[in-house]
């Protein structure tokens, strides 16, 4: 269950460095303006700086998550779980702050933290019964 919840948790890393991307690298794009719901390149000029800046937020925990994983996976599990934990923990608030704010989100919500939200429940699991 340890590593189920370990390849969860890297699969939500993943899907967050593509939101960094799209939010950082590519947020003028049609594909990034569809996914947010950006209507207009000129919208898209004006939130850019802050699009910008959240995307690296996305990446800070992914990076943290992958950190977490490749601890755990050398035998530190005390830190490399707590790195998952707090990481992936991070990205299901996320989702609940986005669907709390603006229900019309709920289906982005949903692809943002469910995979997340069963990679913490899969890792607790596994490390609560030592599997």
């Amino acid at each position: 269950m340890i590593i189920t919840g370990l390849v969860l948790a890297g699969l939500a890393a993943l899907v967050h460095v593509y939101i960094f991307y799209l939010e950082s690298v590519a947020w003028r794009s049609r594909r990034a303006r569809a996914t947010f719901g950006v209507a207009s390149d000129e919208e898209a000029r004006v939130t850019q700086p802050l699009a910008f800046n959240q995307g690296f937020y996305n990446l800070f925990l992914a990076v943290e998550v992958a950190l977490g994983i490749v601890l755990t996976a050398v035998g530190t599990t005390a830190v490399g779980a707590t790195l998952v934990f707090v990481g992936a923990g991070s990205m299901v608030a996320a989702a609940l702050v986005l669907v709390l704010s603006n229900p019309s989100m709920a289906p982005a919500a949903a692809k943002q933290g469910a995979i997340p939200l069963l990679g913490v429940v899969a890792l607790a699991i596994g490390l609560a019964v030592g599997a």
